[in-house]
């Protein structure tokens, strides 16, 4: 991409990992109201539940998660008894015993709870919930906490899939973000996961990190396709230190500029579709071709929620632990972040909604074209207006608004069809964000577009 383009575009947009995004959900929607939507939920709709696990043993510093650091484990034991605490409160506040059909680990690290504890947890998720039997069950892991004892924990748990957290394998960059992760550890993981049967595994690594080099980049690229993963997420470092501050201990001087960060960004995406033959799935996924995800993108039936491109097609996300995020035909719901307020909630019975958003036909016309752009950057607004019984033509002045990304080929419209072009591909949030009611450009709360 031209560098000048770059520099144009490259905006402060959301991820659009839900529309309308967090920023905006408010104090207004509370536990009661929550409470009144899980009751209200159709009894034969299928759920995905996420639990966010939210303590780590140190802190990457890079990282944007919400997270706390702790050396002991009492405070672990203590957090999750409140997360088994609130998945008794939701799963008795809905209409009947509902079925699950995705279950999701994400932290912080769930790789700090203890064996026996992480199967005590999927215990009580099959004991309120009818967990499918082919149900997904995937977990983020931390290859510098795992051991042999908690991937037979997995095991024995049911779960399919393990998302392990790589970043880069360069020494340097590993000092530089605090997260010293040898590549010895990474691979022992992996043969643990391959002689336990984890049937799926994924990788995550990111670029526009400090110190990071392009050759350094390609290589990681290298070292983890070796190890054969599914799926593989390319992720653009996000450098928050006004929301994040120990992302202030990262020099800003260390990190790649405008420019490099761009070549990072596009030769990783070459290296793994040409050399290494994945296909992109949208802005930051790579999934072999004949994985599910590949599979859904081909069929146009690939979805976005919190954890980014997902196969999951469940209309309720029920989300459990301190900040989780739900998902419901109604609206968004949002968990107390602090975890003391979180645990004080859920040990006098109420649910630990902190804000939320309730939405409008507008919000959920809006959210599906935003989502269909994200992930088959195509749209057709004719098509997704008559699904809400509305007019394509009512979006003529967000067409509009993209005639300056037309005149740099980085998208095309036909009639009221927009297809993002490859080159445009790495803006694609910036195209999203044209129909985004509630953004105000130059707001500082979200990072760039790539």
């Amino acid at each position: 991409m031209r560098l000048d383009l770059t520099e144009k575009y490259d905006l402060r947009v959301p991820r659009y990992t839900s529309y309308p995004t967090a920023p905006h959900f408010h104090p207004g929607v509370g536990s009661e109201l929550y409470e009144t939507w899980l009751s209200h939920l159709d009894a034969d709709s299928e759920l995905s539940l996420y639990l966010h696990i939210a303590y780590c043993a140190e802190m990457c510093w890079f990282c944007g998660c919400h997270t706390k650091i702790t050396k002991r484990y009492a405070p672990i034991e203590a957090y999750m008894q409140a997360v088994l605490g609130e998945v008794d409160l939701v799963a008795a506040k809905l209409p009947t015993k509902m079925t699950v059909r995705h279950i999701h680990f994400g932290g912080g690290s769930p790789t700090i709870l203890e064996p026996e504890d992480f199967v005590k947890t999927v215990d009580r998720l099959r004991q309120r919930f009818n967990v499918k039997p082919d149900a997904e069950i995937a977990v983020e892991m931390d290859p510098r906490t795992a051991t042999e004892e908690y991937v037979i924990a997995l095991k024995r748990a049911g779960v399919t899939r393990a998302s392990l957290g790589v970043q880069d394998f360069d020494p340097k960059v590993q000092e530089a973000i605090n997260r010293i992760q040898p590549y010895e550890i990474t691979a022992q993981t992996v043969a643990w996961l391959r002689q336990y049967e984890i049937p799926e595994i994924n990788m995550d690594l990111i670029y526009g990190l400090p110190y990071q080099t392009l050759d350094g980049l390609l290589n990681t690229i290298d070292r983890a396709v070796a190890f054969e993963p599914k799926r593989i997420a390319l992720f653009g470092y996000a450098h928050v230190p006004w929301m994040k501050k120990h992302q202030r201990l990262i020099p800003p001087e260390s990190l790649p500029d405008t420019a490099a960060r761009w070549e990072q960004y596009q030769q990783a995406c070459d290296q793994l579709v040409r050399h290494h033959g994945y296909v992109q799935i949208g802005l930051d996924h790579f999934a072999r071709p004949d994985d599910e995800m590949s599979i859904a993108l081909t069929e146009k039936r690939l979805n976005r929620n919190f954890q980014g491109y997902t196969t999951d097609v469940a209309t309720v996300l029920v989300a459990f632990g301190a900040s989780g995020i739900g998902s419901l035909p109604q609206g968004y719901v949002a968990n107390m972040g602090e975890i003391h307020f979180y645990q004080q909630a859920v040990a006098e019975g109420r649910l630990p909604i902190q804000r939320g958003i309730a939405i409008s036909e507008d919000d959920r016309l809006r959210r599906r074209i935003i989502e269909r752009l994200m992930c088959d950057l195509e749209v057709d607004l004719d098509v997704i207006a008559a699904q809400f019984n509305r007019s394509g033509a009512e979006f003529d002045d967000e067409l509009a608004s993209l005639t300056p990304m037309i005149d740099d080929g980085l998208v095309t419209i036909d009639g009221h069809v927009i297809t993002v072009t490859p080159e445009g591909r790495t803006l694609v949030r910036a195209v999203g964000a044209a129909f985004d009611k509630y953004l105000k450009h130059g707001e500082q709360r979200h990072s760039k577009a790539v």
